[in-house]
């Protein structure tokens, strides 16, 4: 009874910080179809061939292939383990299953679960008040010595997020695979492992780092969001659309694959 009355207390505060959030947020723009399943087509299909894609490089023997492949099959699983956050980004945002939340919730979690035992409501939680206190000193995200080099703002982005609990599980899944289902040890350090190191670094500096750093004529907006327009493709390779991220924090009820159709740029 105890747990579920705190579980319960937890959504009302979510709850309240969406609502809080869309205060300074402009109505949702024309362009969402929250009658139409695109958001639950679209994170399927990113689940489904990442474990598809996954099993294929798990099983590939390496002694009988070009060397030249590794890396392009490293940065391909490494875009796809990117995709999972992504999909489970816009779950925190109630876009990929607007018409049932409760399904909504429950791929959020399988995402984050399969990318590497995140635990989806911290990150929910810690998501909105991002979103409420963007780049000040109650952002969970922001580091805010001006000066700290990139790579401890990573490390301080990973930790908060990344306990005993990830390890564990990451651990018992790499010695499951490799003695239980044989799979080679280079395979997953290849192609299981590096490419969700790879991804959160990815995924910090293009959707964090970039976009929440404050440029040298401060910011200019009130979110403390800049947006880095690149080309569609290379925009969606990089980080999922997330250099639209000005965009994303004034309409964060749009999911990811529709950011581009709502650029700000004058």
């Amino acid at each position: 009874m105890l747990n579920e009355t705190r579980r319960f207390d937890a959504e009302s505060s979510l709850t309240v910080m969406a609502g809080d959030q869309r205060q300074f947020a402009r109505s949702t723009p024309s362009v969402t179809t929250t009658d139409k399943p695109y958001g639950l087509v679209i994170a399927s299909l990113i689940m489904a061939v990442w474990a598809i894609s996954l099993v294929l490089l798990l099983r590939v023997d390496w002694h009988t292939q070009p060397v030249v492949w590794i890396i392009p099959a490293v940065l391909w699983q490494t875009f796809l383990y990117t995709g999972l956050f992504i999909t489970a980004h816009d779950a925190m945002h109630d876009c990929v299953a607007p018409q049932c939340l409760q399904l909504n919730h429950i791929i959020g979690r399988l995402a984050l679960l399969l990318y590497g035992y995140l635990p989806y409501h911290k990150l929910r939680t810690a998501h909105w008040q991002h979103h409420q206190n963007p780049a000040s000193d109650r952002d969970p995200d922001f580091h805010h010595d001006k000066k700290a080099h990139r790579l401890l703002w990573y490390v301080r982005f990973m930790t908060r997020y990344w306990g005993w609990r990830q390890c564990l599980g990451i651990t018992a899944t790499y010695h499951l695979m490799h003695q239980v289902l044989q799979v080679a040890e280079p395979n997953l350090v290849l192609f299981w492992a590096v490419p969700s190191l790879l991804s959160s670094w990815q995924l910090f500096y293009f959707g964090t780092f970039l976009v929440h750093r404050e440029p040298a004529n401060g910011y200019q907006n009130i979110f403390r969001a800049n947006s880095t327009y690149r080309p569609y493709v290379w925009s969606f390779v990089t980080c999922y659309h997330f250099g639209y991220h000005a965009e994303h924090h004034e309409y964060p009820d749009v999911p990811w694959w529709q950011l581009p159709t709502i650029t700000n740029r004058t």
